[in-house]
């Protein structure tokens, strides 16, 4: 079959590659119809992981079952299925927590499984024109039948959709609140989108392109480039001096000044100064144990040195890590189909799996207009 292997830092070639096919009796075949390219995906990309080469990727699945294990009970061959980044037993400690992120059984010495991702198990990934769906019974997220006419939505369900949803979560997001956002990436955008959802009464978006913040504003949120001004004075003056009530990391560990210099701490740093005393913090932007390719040892080490001080003498609280698809994708999945909720705003881009190199060259630039791509293996 046909997939995006990872060959090397800025080195993504579609190859051909053993087909993927039932290997447990647990075990669910999928054909992928739409895949996303996904930010956390660009650190592979440009070498800021271990990921081995050989490596197929994409954690952002859906697709149509075409065959099922002798073990299978819930889920039928042409059921149309979105499935977690997630890869959950079902059945561990963790997993029976509604903490399927954590999964103690699917990469045994590690709480956590995913496909195609560096250091998340030996799962390739759906880039590719077929996926194998370990304990699929658990993972499949079967979709209405509306799912192929709103595909594009149903496919941010397999991450994008639940993390920005998770980062309102982890931050305690109740009616009535002001959030702001650190970050209008895909991630950035969903927890803007989620805090709408939620009944946020003000939404501030942190970021500094034009294309991103256009997005943000047109969702009701309010812009904020920080390369035009202090993020966090603005942030207070539309909050008349006190700061949020609540607010979302979606930056993660490289972070960068309107320079372009990266500074692991800048996002957290401005998030705690402009949240206000005893306020949340939801951080779902991705920081890792080691990043070799770093801008100094602390953070070579996944060590960051943020506010800490602060942080403490405001009272604020924190929550943090990847976000547990299936405690969230079921009730969004219900927002889709009942046309409350529409993520596919998102997406910039539908292009074919043979497009797929040029679309993470492009994706990585930040070039204008590309906000999310999703790739098509059928086209």
């Amino acid at each position: 079959m046909k997939a995006l292997v990872y060959k090397g830092p800025r080195d993504i070639q579609v190859k051909d590659v053993l087909d993927a096919k039932i290997e447990r009796p647990t075990d669910v075949l999928v054909k992928i119809t739409s895949t996303n390219i996904c930010g956390s995906d660009l650190h592979m990309y440009e070498g800021r992981t271990d990921v081995k080469p050989g490596t197929v990727l994409g954690h952002e699945n859906l697709g149509l079952v075409v065959d099922i294990g002798t073990a299978v009970d819930r889920v039928k061959i042409g059921d149309r299925v979105c499935l977690p980044f997630n890869i959950g037993c079902g059945f561990c400690m963790n997993c029976e927590r509604g903490l399927s992120g954590f999964c103690l059984t699917a990469n045994p010495g590690t709480a956590g499984a995913a496909y195609g991702y560096s250091g998340m198990g030996p799962y390739p990934g759906g880039q590719a024109e077929f996926l194998r769906v370990p304990y699929g019974d658990f993972n499949c997220l079967i979709l209405p039948e509306d799912a192929e006419e709103k595909e594009d939505d149903y496919v941010m369900l397999a991450d994008i959709f639940p993390t920005g949803y998770h980062a309102t979560e982890l931050a305690g997001v109740v009616p009535g609140d002001s959030v702001v956002i650190y970050g209008a990436g895909p991630v950035g955008l969903m927890a803007a989108y989620s805090s709408m959802i939620r009944g946020a009464s003000k939404v501030m978006v942190v970021d500094r392109l034009p294309d991103r913040l256009s997005l943000a504003e047109e969702i009701g949120a309010i812009p904020i480039d920080d390369s035009r001004c202090s993020p966090v004075e603005r942030v207070k003056e539309l909050t008349g001096g006190k700061g949020a009530d609540r607010g979302c990391e979606c930056v993660g560990y490289q972070a960068h000044d309107p320079q372009g210099d990266e500074h692991p701490s800048m996002t957290m740093d401005n998030l705690i100064q402009s949240v206000a005393p005893t306020g949340g913090l939801g951080v779902v932007g991705l920081f890792v144990p080691q990043d070799p390719s770093a801008p100094d040892q602390l953070s070579r080490e996944g060590r960051v040195a943020f506010r800490y001080g602060a942080f403490w003498q405001k009272g604020q609280r924190i929550g943090t890590g990847q976000a547990n698809v299936k405690a969230y994708n079921r009730q969004l999945c219900e927002l889709i189909h009942m046309g409350r909720a529409k993520p596919s705003f998102l997406v910039s881009h539908r292009l074919a799996l043979k497009d797929g190199p040029d679309a993470y060259a492009q994706f990585d630039r930040r070039e204008r207009g590309w906000t999310k791509v999703v790739l098509k293996p059928a086209a």
